[in-house]
């Protein structure tokens, strides 16, 4: 099985609480939050205070993406603004291990993330500490990018790493994922799916979770 995680970063903020109801009612369990600094990617988005403004009206699981320097002074007060699963970059972090478990000893639970041309040996390590790898399929930055055809070799492999280490680490994928290819990427083992445009694009946030959901299922 897999999960939609609605990426807010394509939502419209000033109907965000509208827009958050709307892909929960078509079926989304997760909402996936961007935040950038305009350091470790050009562009700069939202911080603490939103994710305690979202955490007020929906129970939704809080996934949250930082693509920030630094994300180890910041991680495990994410999780205490209410966010459930924290993510921080391996090519950022020189403590990976650390933060990873500060975000677990918060009540989080703690992701990898790792961009498109990154080596996926550089996880070697780390990966009995993480509850999830977050497996970029664009260059992180800006949302409305096009999937980079490689990153579905990259999600097998990963796979079957984690699969032969008999880990329980689950797989989220992020980028240019649409109804259009969505089928791959979940048969290549996806299990939590974000996607921004390709939900909130729609002009319906309900019809596109909703749309994503039937055309994955088959694989599912």
């Amino acid at each position: 099985m897999f999960e939609i995680a609605p990426s807010i970063l394509s939502a419209d903020f000033t109907r965000l609480a509208e827009e958050i109801r709307a892909v929960e009612a078509g079926g989304a369990k997760i909402l996936h939050v961007d935040v950038m600094d305009g350091r470790f990617v050009p562009n700069i988005t939202i911080g603490l205070p939103v994710v305690k403004s979202i955490r007020k009206f929906t129970d939704l699981t809080i996934d949250t993406h930082l693509m920030i320097v630094e994300p180890n002074r910041y991680a495990a007060e994410f999780v205490k603004a209410g966010a459930n699963m924290v993510s921080v970059h391996v090519e950022i972090d020189p403590h990976l291990q650390r933060t990873l478990t500060a975000i677990r000893e918060a009540g989080g639970l703690a992701g990898i993330a790792i961009n498109p041309a990154t080596p996926l040996v550089s996880l070697e390590e780390a990966l009995p500490f993480a509850d999830f790898v977050l497996l970029m399929s664009v260059n992180p930055g800006f949302g409305g990018q096009k999937f980079i055809s490689t990153a579905l070799d990259k999600l097998r492999r990963l796979r079957r790493t984690i699969d032969e280490r008999g880990l329980n680490t689950k797989i989220e994928i992020d980028g240019g994922i649409d109804a259009t290819n969505i089928e791959k990427i979940v048969e290549a083992g996806a299990e939590i799916i974000v996607s921004g445009t390709g939900v909130f694009g729609k002009g319906n946030g309900a019809e596109g979770v909703k749309e994503l959901i039937d055309a994955g299922t088959v694989w599912a």
